[in-house]
């Protein structure tokens, strides 16, 4: 299996005075099904660029949780370390898919404006994924009604919220459902992380 590397939350913990890095159990779980093995990076920059240095990786994954500082979130340490990994990526590139949070931070990054919506957090919403209907989850608050020339729309919800991009000129993508909280896993979210990771 391929290793790809993914982004964790920031979990502030006031009880023992601690700021923890987690991921949910079921991101493992979706990228074994995807044919992929996670390699869980911490909100320490230098030591994530470190250890994507030193590993063999097919791309990057960031995920979601935790709101951009830009749009009132408390992770400054999130917003860096992706940003600086985003950049790597970019400039080795590796394939990229951003996951709601990890999404809006590719849009944050290409100047789209994000902004407060209603009605996205529901376990099933049905949008328009390049034409044809689809049912995904929504966990957001924040998102964007319109784009720039380099991230083009492939999904949209019936209220004109962008759901989900692909950079026309690089091998990165973001989507605003989570494909790890499915269950089953959507055979098309599978087949989207294995096409871009080209999965073995």
């Amino acid at each position: 299996m391929k290793t790809v590397a993914i982004t964790q939350r920031v979990a502030i913990v006031p009880e023992y005075a601690e700021r923890r890095d987690c991921l949910d159990q079921e991101w493992p779980k979706f990228l074994q099904a995807c044919g992929l093995l996670p390699l869980a990076l911490p909100n320490v920059s230098a030591v994530a660029l470190a250890l994507c240095e030193r590993t063999q990786l097919c791309g990057l994954i960031l995920s979601g949780g935790n709101d951009l500082v830009a749009l009132g979130g408390d992770a400054p340490e999130r917003d860096e370390t992706e940003a600086a990994l985003l950049s790597m990526a970019r400039r080795r590139a590796l394939p990229v898919i951003g996951v709601c949070r990890g999404m809006q931070l590719i849009q944050h990054a290409h100047g789209v404006p994000l902004q407060q919506v209603d009605g996205h957090v529901s376990p099933d919403q049905r949008i328009s994924v390049d034409g044809r209907s689809r049912h995904v989850n929504s966990y957001h608050r924040v998102a964007a009604r319109g784009s720039c020339p380099l991230l083009q729309v492939w999904a949209v919800a019936d209220d004109g919220v962008v759901k989900a991009i692909r950079h026309r000129d690089e091998p990165v993508t973001g989507i605003m459902w989570h494909p790890e909280r499915c269950a089953p896993f959507a055979a098309d979210d599978i087949a989207l992380f294995r096409r871009v990771f080209e999965a073995d």
